[in-house]
């Protein structure tokens, strides 16, 4: 068979099969059905009583296809609030290829050396030296070379491979607004330099098109406060939020309580915003009627209703244990959380809606997620600092749930301890998780005897406890990894108002674009493709042009007609 004939037929089975993978790697959130949740048409539904997955979808594709798609209902509109969340990505970089400061192939500068006597060592010593280098070039140093070769090819794939992520995902879904929950980075143990050229990868690679969130917008919070902006009530996306990135700091970009110092907390927030900010989001009520009774001090004193609002509170939750390194960035960090309660609207009011963005999920039993409590410390001639830890506190958890969201298992708190709506999302667990915290006020005689407890999302709400009366709890919700080996996730979170009982109600889905290797396969046949075709063309037209081959020997034919033999 020649050349041209078995690139043909090559290409007979490698152009479908290029086209076809292409076509879903570049589209696969279409082919997934990947769409923020949509609010159901009876907006007395329930929470989790959404629009099906169907609607979610055309409402995505309705922004990207001219079809005659089903025209929606009158009532049904996407969500104004859509928060893509990813979670940690973690950028490796130059420390984790080996030799990555040293020289490139070493055993043979000391071959060299000794071979051009440059070595002050004797001939024997020089000769056995010798042989032993070059024993180690290959046995060594060219595997040393190929493994670093193969680690800078991947590192640079795996940057394009989140960027895709976060590209297409973002352009298929269309949010309001990104989140990315902590670990943005590899290490926290890596220099200033290396750092920086990290983030630039990350910047110019991962979420290229978008940018940090401006200091002037990440506000202390406060009692009189100007709002970010105002959400859209037909759902379209702002164009500056949509391409801000909300980089939440996680232990691999300043480390955990034992490791924070104010150089790397410092370098953190110059690069990728601060660590400790709030954002406010008002959506606009539209119906006179209706906006006529939110609260106001002059027109409306006596109402309980507040503008719908949604605040975001950016916590950085790495210190919030002890022993801290710098006991002076942890007073901060509390003085934070302090100024978010002290802020807070009273739990009696409604209308407003807490988004807590944060890396370390909040304590839960063993058993509930796949991260389990676990605490290491560094030694005393360390500062015996926090080193590594899953999971908060028992006690820092409580904190954000009777503090920042007030809830209480005292039916005689303020609110009848029901609290403030809201969510929290986190990242730190690679494998995701989704969980509900509760305290039931009708357990025990004493208030001492109400202990908070945790189940999975899906148990909880399958058991009834979600929304149950006094019952006050809240959804958590841990974000599994964008990385490749955890299937290059990413999360769709949506938030809408409910104008009929005066809250916020939300819902969350996931979209998955598969390992790592999917996209260097597809990549790969496609370069093949490519290249075939390529060669195929150039072949042909070079044979094209070639005269025609005659054979040197000439076929005797006899043919019998007529009973006559005849020779030509």
């Amino acid at each position: 068979m020649s050349l041209v004939a078995f690139l043909r037929h090559g290409l007979r089975l490698l152009l479908p099969l290029a086209v076809v993978s292409t076509f879903y790697l570049y589209l696969y959130p279409v082919f997934l059905g990947c769409a923020f949740p949509v609010p159901p048409v009876d907006r007395t539904s329930s929470p989790s009583d959404v629009g099906t997955s169907t609607t979610a979808f055309l409402e995505a594709a309705r922004h990207h296809i001219p079809l005659p798609i089903p025209l929606r209902s009158s009532n049904a509109r996407p969500a104004p609030f859509r928060l893509l969340a990813l979670g940690d990505p973690q950028l490796e970089g130059d420390t984790s290829i080996r030799r990555h400061d040293g020289p490139i192939f070493p055993h043979a500068r000391s071959l060299w050396s000794h071979v051009s006597f440059r070595s002050s060592h004797s001939l024997r010593q020089r000769i056995r030296h010798s042989l032993h280098d070059v024993v180690d070039i290959f046995l060594e140093d060219v595997f040393e070379e190929l493994e670093s070769i193969r680690k800078r090819i991947d590192l640079f794939g795996n940057d394009f491979y989140l960027a895709h992520i976060y590209r297409t995902i973002h352009w298929w879904t269309r949010p309001t607004h990104v989140t990315v929950l902590g670990d943005l980075l590899g290490s926290q143990w890596i220099g200033i330099e290396e750092f920086r050229r990290r983030g630039r990868r990350y910047w110019n690679r991962v979420v290229r098109g978008s940018r940090r969130v401006p200091d002037e917008e990440a506000k202390y919070p406060a009692m009189e406060y100007d709002l970010n902006d105002y959400l859209s009530t037909s759902g379209d996306p702002s164009p500056e939020w949509s391409r801000r990135v909300i980089n939440v700091a996680g232990n691999h970009d300043i480390g955990y309580a034992g490791d924070i110092n104010q150089d790397r907390f410092g370098r953190f927030e110059r690069l990728f915003g601060k660590a400790n900010y709030e954002l406010r989001f008002e959506l606009p009520i539209e119906d006179a009627s209706v906006n006529a009774t939110v609260l106001d001090e002059e027109s409306n004193p006596e109402s309980d209703r507040l503008p719908p609002e949604i605040r975001i509170v950016v916590l950085n939750d790495m210190n919030l244990d002890t022993p801290a390194k710098d006991t002076s960035l942890q007073d901060e960090t509390y003085a934070f959380i302090n100024a978010v309660i002290e802020t807070s609207a009273a739990v009696e009011y409604s209308g407003q809606f807490t988004i807590v963005l944060t890396h370390i999920p909040l304590y839960k039993p063993e058993g509930i997620c796949v991260d389990a409590p676990f605490f290491d410390f560094h030694g005393d001639h360390d500062g015996g600092g926090v080193k590594e830890q899953n999971l908060l506190s028992a006690d820092a958890s409580k904190g954000f749930l009777e503090g920042i969201y007030g809830m209480s298992g005292n039916t005689e708190a303020p609110g009848n301890g029901k609290g403030r709506r809201g969510v929290i999302l986190n990242g730190h667990d690679h494998e995701g998780c989704d969980t509900f915290h509760y305290i039931n006020q009708t357990h025990g005689d004493q208030v001492d005897d109400r202990k908070w407890e945790i189940e999975t999302w899906a148990k909880a709400k399958g058991r009834g406890v979600v929304g149950a009366a006094g019952v006050p709890g809240l959804r958590e919700i841990t974000v599994r990894s964008m990385m490749g080996d955890f299937g290059g996730n990413a999360g769709l979170f949506s938030a809408w108002f409910d104008e009929s009982t005066w809250t916020w109600k939300f819902e969350y889905a996931t979209c998955a674009l598969g390992t790592q290797h999917l996209w260097w396969l597809v990549h790969i046949v496609d370069l093949i493709t490519i290249v075939a075709a390529i060669a195929y063309g150039v072949l042909s037209v070079t044979d094209a042009g070639k005269p025609p081959v005659v054979s040197p020997t000439t076929e005797v034919k006899k043919s019998n007609q007529n009973g006559q033999v005849k020779s030509s």
